[in-house]
């Protein structure tokens, strides 16, 4: 008797392990944080961004940029992502077209299980290159799964070079907090809230800081899902958009 409810601990413990990485990896709850959460080892996804933007100060301008993502599960804890091209258009009262900006190379290992542990916890790592752009970004990922409500929290370190010879640098601290109520196995909604600290030539003169917070929604269904997350700028940082919308659509192959 023992052994067999030994197996049948086991068992249960399977289940459970099968059961969050199931539902939770793969199809995203948010569009601006990060999940703790990583694909299957062999599986492959495609992901396409869409992130509208309105900007008013110092002039009225619109961008709509776009993603193309490739995700690879390597192993049970590690997943890489190819960003194939980001690109945008711009419209504004002087200066409107289209702009390659970049392609990009992303790391995520995991560490812990956001179900089953305490916290699920992950490193990410983000290297970017594009004309006269060279980007760098670490990020910590913590996540805490209560039953259908998901907490995610995200923090950012980023370091971008840009310009001829690279030569103007900026660096972003961001930190993100972000909750998500799973309303059926369908459909998802909840809140993301962003708060950035911008240092131009890594110097913090300017006392830049940023807060954006919107709701967000997904759904998902067989082998494909959708994410959509709406974002108003709380501060009143010149330069910086007022709103910004933003679609995620992936789909496993």
């Amino acid at each position: 008797m023992p052994q067999q409810s030994q197996t049948r601990n086991w068992f249960a413990w399977l289940l459970v392990i099968s059961f969050s990485s199931s539902c939770f990896a793969g199809a995203r709850h948010f569009t601006s944080i990060y999940e703790a959460t990583t694909s299957a080892p062999g599986t492959f996804e495609i992901e396409n961004w869409v992130t509208w933007e309105r900007m008013s100060d110092p002039v009225h301008a619109d961008q709509v940029a776009f993603r193309h993502e490739v995700e690879i599960g390597i192993s049970d804890r590690f997943q890489a992502s190819i960003y194939l091209a980001d690109w945008s258009y711009t419209r504004a009262a002087h200066d409107s077209g289209w702009t390659f900006s970049d392609a990009a190379l992303e790391l995520i290992y995991n560490f812990t299980n956001p179900v089953i542990n305490p916290v699920g916890l992950s490193v990410y790592q983000e290297i970017k290159a594009g004309d006269r752009l060279l980007e760098w970004e670490s990020r910590l990922i913590a996540q805490k799964n209560l039953g259908r409500l998901i907490l995610a929290y995200n923090a950012t370190l980023e370091a971008v070079w840009e310009g001829n010879d690279l030569a103007e640098r900026t660096g972003e601290f961001q930190q993100a907090i972000g909750a998500s109520y799973e309303i059926s196995p369908q459909m998802s909604v909840g809140l993301e809230l962003l708060h950035e600290f911008v240092f131009p030539g890594w110097d913090d003169d300017r006392h830049t800081r940023n807060v954006f917070v919107g709701p967000n929604v997904s759904y998902r269904r067989g082998s494909w899902f959708v994410t959509v997350t709406g974002l108003v700028q709380a501060t009143s940082t010149k330069g910086e958009p007022d709103f910004q919308l933003r679609t995620i659509f992936g789909i496993a192959l």
